[in-house]
């Protein structure tokens, strides 16, 4: 009820104020144009203090999304951001001198649903006039370290194509606004350079790179974003005071700082007080910046929900601080936005820092190392890498599906949202409290059953008219579970490939204890190969599957952007008579056990662990254990007392061997060989090596994690090399460029580590490497993990962790996952690439690129049952095999995006996934003719844009600052010129290179 007395109450205002605006041509003649021209004239030779009204408003951490935006569930968090929207626009109406900026377009779209098409306009007005500013304009304020780029670019693209259809070019955002995550990727500032932003503003960092940028007037710099991309660079900026207000200046219903009194009579007048201290107070922020303009962030988490407290405050602020003017102050107080703020410092025409490195690790204080959350909530962060794969299929498909309804297009953008809410600071990243953790696997798990209903569509449309099979997902197979391969006695598979290259894949059904025979679109008769599901995986007590093995065998030559299908029918026979069984060996531990194929073999010691790997004939050294540290518990009151927890990674001592023996069973086929590894009662691995696989794929389960005394773990999966790495390792960047990591070292700075193990923790989101003249070691995951090298030749990764107390940043919660009861289990997947640094193209980095591609979007399953179908039937009357390519695109590019983008276009990027000087060949320039390879597609016009296909290349034309004289920029080669061609759009890609177009098709 209060809600609409509210609106009744506000809708007259807002007509007045809008009345009086158009009446009085003063003001709407003055303020019409958006963007830089908006900007508040600076007043010269004066220290300029750019006032940045904004709120931070985290799209679920505490509470659920729904719940922070209605405002409830207020005993955990007061904060509502219908209620700031709503009071925001009502203070904007009334003074025409403020400004706002606003971020998560999540929020802001949800809210704008709700408003009338007169508050629409007023709306409007204010983005036309400069005054409501989108900064960053993604879904969330996304997570930097344990993101995927590919995520990363969807998620603004998908915002910003709401602010520009919504909006036009006036909400186009131009800075990105990256405040609160907790340490910042050189592939997130290059993500911005390639979208056209002109900079970006950031609050955290090491307190030991601060303290030294601050002292060093280096807090703003121009950031090498891409050791390979010309063109990259990026003005990046350090705020002072993180995002928060001058100590004393939060003006909000949720901060306890005393409001201006200016009363001349009254006792409690406290104006000069607080002018003295701010006027202090920004002249020594002034002392560690080079120009003579500052920015101060008038706002924090969730604040603003009664605008008018914060505004009347900070108009007497301004007001009273320019008072002083008079009496000789140099200081000049004004409501801007960070992209006002940039554009002084553009007009500044001064020189600037450089910096090539990234933001990793960051630490708030000497025992506080913001590494734990890399691993944090293991299987919500799988789960958000399924999902991203989903979207691709279900993009994909929904674009080549002919007829597309207003239906088909809202599930598939429930999906984009969803993932878009994933790629939250506080979602993927696993900080936040459980409830919230439950309501995000929530939304994804409903947003991907509803874009399931666009695949089927898609393949009933494919497979042909009379097609009335479901192609069904089995969500379960991390358990071996699946309805349909356990209880039919015919079915077909289906397989996806969103990829643009014909692939091979393996394929694992689970299947009760029966012989199958599988037969391709041809009628061939495919070799298949039983092998037993894992004990510990048969073990698990909520598992209620027939299914005890596996059916394996290989999908070869799936079609690009395509599928292919085989027929899989089961026969009478036990598995125990199938020649398709695999040979049984139960290892007593007395002897060296070797499996492999034709390009390596790997060996287990007598003790049950992998000892060592061969390659072109060469014995190396190659050993893999689990260890644990164990998470310091404390009060956390002072620094040395910090708990590990949910962000922070902090061991008591070293790490632990989890056992000195193994338990091991050996299974060998002609398709794969595997040995099942059981470390303990909670720890296990399935260690395969497939027939036709250059790697070693390791497959481990952890969990429940036993606490019962009292400690907390965390679980690292740790290989040992003979490689002499000299403390130097790689981790990748959000999937991309490889970053070089040295242990005990930051290339800015001399760091002092008090935590030497966290402290040397890094973010590891598809692959960690180390390598010397001789030999390569790469492991790549299947989902954000962090890792690090803690002794020369070693490679470790954080898999899992369950922890007993709280780290104290906010949660209140210890890291102590559940499910069904007890600790959560985690499975996942390591892909292990070993050989020879002599090894000519392809090489060892160009073989894991273009694995990392099949790791991350592996053909996608769906199954259908065939139930009363004769083989000969489905052969001959559907269509069982498909592609919309007319041929696989070159190795080294990648289709990272086919969506439905505006009416009749789609929307394409494409990528060469190789950096400069991976491979002598694959890492060269490559160029393409779009027509000769989407001969399918009737195209009308193709045209290119900025990397998030929201503004024409051309149109796009960002700052250009000023560097110090050491450091020259790349140049751009002449080979990326080409736009537009009339001779079958000719496309070049550099290495790393991601080009965006809008593919116009004319009409059928």
């Amino acid at each position: 009820m209060k809600k609409i007395q509210f609106r009744c109450f506000l809708l007259p205002i807002i007509v007045c104020i809008l009345s009086v605006v158009r009446s009085n041509g003063d003001v709407s003649n003055r303020v019409t144009t958006c963007g830089y021209e908006s900007c508040p004239e600076l007043k010269k030779d004066m220290l300029n203090v750019h006032l940045v009204p904004h709120t931070h408003d985290d799209v679920g951490w505490l509470k659920t999304v729904d719940q922070y935006y209605y405002g409830s569930h207020t005993r955990i968090q007061k904060a509502g951001v219908q209620y700031i929207l709503d009071s925001v626009i009502q203070s904007l109406l009334r003074d025409p001198s403020r400004r706002f900026i606003y971020v998560e377009s999540a929020f802001f779209f949800k809210w704008w649903k709700e408003q009338t098409p007169q508050l629409q306009d007023a709306v409007r007005n204010l983005v036309n006039q400069g005054r409501l500013e989108f900064i960053g304009g993604a879904w969330s304020m996304n997570d930097e370290a344990t993101t995927h780029y590919q995520s990363i670019i969807d998620q603004f693209a998908w915002g910003l194509k709401l602010l520009n259809d919504t909006f036009g070019e006036c909400g186009r955002p131009r800075i990105g606004w990256q405040i609160d995550p907790f340490g910042h990727s050189r592939e997130q500032a290059s993500i911005f350079a390639q979208m056209g932003f002109d900079g970006c503003f950031f609050g955290r960092l090491d307190y030991q790179d601060k303290n030294s940028r601050l002292n060093g007037k280096n807090a703003e710099m121009i950031w090498k974003t891409s050791a390979n991309l010309p063109d990259s660079d990026l003005f990046t900026g350090v705020l002072f005071n993180v995002y928060q207000p001058p100590p004393g200046f939060c003006f909000d219903v949720l901060c306890p700082d005393e409001p201006f009194i200016d009363d001349p009579e009254s006792a409690e007048n406290n104006v000069d007080r607080k002018i003295d201290y701010f006027l202090m107070y920004v002249k020594k922020q002034a002392k560690h910046y080079r120009t003579y303009n500052i920015v101060l962030t008038m706002g924090g988490d969730f604040t603003y929900m009664d605008a008018n407290i914060y505004f009347k405050n900070m108009d007497k602020l301004i007001k009273y601080a320019n008072a002083r003017q008079t009496n000789g102050s140099n200081v000049h107080v004004f409501y801007s936005t960070p992209s006002c703020y940039l554009k002084a410092l553009n007009d500044a025409d001064i020189t600037w820092p450089t910096k090539s490195d990234d933001f990793f690790p960051y630490a708030s204080d000497p025992y506080t190392y913001w590494t734990g959350y890399f691993t944090s909530r293991p299987t919500l962060k799988r789960f958000e890498r399924v999902g991203n794969h989903f979207l691709q299929i279900c993009k994909q498909l929904t674009a080549l599906t002919p007829r597309k309804d207003k239906h088909s297009i809202s599930r598939l953008n429930l999906l984009r949202e969803a993932m878009g809410v994933m790629q939250h600071h506080d979602a993927v990243t696993g900080t936040e409290k459980q409830h919230v953790a439950d309501d995000y696997s929530r939304m994804l798990s409903h947003a991907i059953n509803s874009c399931v209903e666009n695949t089927k569509t898609s393949f009933q449309h494919l497979v042909g008219a009379n097609a009335t099979f479901e192609f069904e997902s089995c969500p379960l197979l991390n358990i071996s579970k699946c309805e349909i391969t356990e209880n039919k006695s015919s079915f077909f598979v289906t397989l996806y490939n969103p990829l643009a290259h014909s692939t091979n894949q393996y394929v694992r059904l689970p299947v009760p204890g029966k012989m199958y025979i599988i037969k391709d679109i041809l009628g061939r008769e495919i070799p298949g190969q039983i092998v037993p599901v894992a004990q510990s995986v048969r073990k698990l007590y909520y598992r209620f599957s027939r299914a005890s093995h596996e059916l394996v065998f290989l999908a070869s030559g799936i079609p690009p952007l395509g599928y292919k299908s085989y027929f899989v029918t089961r026969t009478a026979e036990n598995v125990d008579e199938s020649p398709q069984n695999s040979q049984t060996n139960l290892q007593l531990n007395q002897e060296e056990v070797t499996i492999g194929n034709k390009f390596l073999n790997i060996s287990f010691d007598s003790n049950g662990f992998l000892s060592s790997i061969t390659t072109d004939g060469v014995v190396h050294h190659l050993r893999q254990n689990f260890v644990y540290y164990e998470g310091a518990s404390g009060n956390n009151i002072i620094f040395k007392n910090r708990s590990s927890g949910a962000y922070i990674f902090r061991p008591n001592g070293t790490d632990h061997a989890v056992t000195n023996k193994v338990h091991l069973t050996i299974f060998r086929g002609s398709i794969v060989q595997e040995v099942h590894q059981t470390f303990n009662e909670w720890i296990s691995q399935v260690v395969r090596v497939y027939a036709e696989e250059n790697h070693v794929e390791l497959e481990w389960m952890v969990g429940p994690i036993p606490v019962e005394d009292e400690i907390g773990k965390e679980i690292v999966s740790k290989f040992y090399t003979a490689a002499h790495s000299n403390g130097v390792f790689w981790t990748d960047s959000n999937g991309r460029e490889m970053m070089k990591r040295k242990r005990n070292h930051r290339d800015t700075w001399e760091v002092h580590l008090e935590e030497p193990i966290a402290g040397n923790y890094y973010p590891v989101t598809a692959k960690i490497a180390l390598e010397d003249e001789n030999i390569r070691l790469a492991v790549l995951n299947d989902r954000a993990q962090g890792g690090s090298s803690m002794q020369d030749g070693s490679l470790e990764l954080m898999v899992h962790r369950r922890l007993l107390y709280d780290d104290a940043f906010g949660v209140g919660e210890a890291l102590d996952e559940k499910a069904f009861g007890t600790g959560v289990i985690a499975r996942g997947k390591h892909f292990v690439v070993f050989g020879s640094k002599k090894t000519s193209s392809p090489t060892l980095e160009a073989r894991e690129r273009f694995l990392q591609n099949l790791v991350h979007l592996p053909s996608w399953m769906f199954l259908s049952d065939a139930t009363g179908l004769k083989f000969e039937d489905w052969q001959t009357q559907f269509n069982d095999m498909h592609s919309a390519l007319s041929s696989s695109l070159p190795p080294n590019v990648n289709l990272l995006t086919l969506e439905p983008w505006k009416e009749n276009s789609i929307l394409v990027r494409f990528e060469h996934i190789l950096e400069k000087n991976e491979d002598p060949s694959y890492s060269k320039p490559v160029q393409f003719k779009l027509q000769d390879f989407f001969g399918s597609f009737n195209i009308e016009e193709i045209r290119e844009t900025t990397l998030d296909g929201n503004q024409w290349k051309e149109d796009s034309n960002s700052f250009h600052f000023k560097v110090e004289s050491n450091y020259m920029p790349q140049q751009s080669p002449e080979s990326v010129s080409q736009t537009q061609r009339s001779d079958g759009y000719e496309i070049v890609l550099e290495p790393m290179q991601i080009r965006t177009f809008i593919v116009q098709l004319r009409i059928a």
